[in-house]
């Protein structure tokens, strides 16, 4: 039961994060067709999952409380992988392909990049 409201907790935070970010970048962007919000949270996350891992395997000694808290949480609240699933629908249905596919390589790879670069970080 504690692991469950230590999650829920991060989720919280992380979900809140997600929300005034995405707003944030909607707004400065002038609201585009593109989901440039989804993918800056999508790869940000994608990065500081990488740095936390790579940390907690060789640097920090991370309890599996604040694991939970922070890559399940906050992280799994933040990244909105089922969002990009829906807007990159959302496109295809549309008939915006050349958006759908940026969409998916961009996000995809940018993605394992913010993995790579935050675990190389944090060696």
């Amino acid at each position: 039961m504690q692991n469950l409201l230590i999650a829920g907790l991060g989720g919280f935070i992380g979900t809140m994060m997600r929300y005034l970010l995405n707003n944030a970048i909607y707004k400065i962007l002038n609201y585009p067709l593109y989901p440039y919000g989804t993918m800056t949270i999508n790869i940000t996350g994608c990065f500081f999952i990488g740095l936390i891992a790579s940390l907690a395997e060789s640097r920090i000694t991370l309890t599996p409380e604040v694991r939970t808290f922070i890559q399940i949480g906050i992280l799994g609240g933040f990244t909105t992988f089922s969002t990009f699933g829906y807007e990159t629908f959302t496109l295809m249905r549309d008939g915006q392909f050349i958006l759908c596919v940026t969409n998916i390589l961009t996000q995809v790879l940018l993605g394992l990049v913010g993995v790579w670069l935050g675990y190389q970080l944090g060696q």
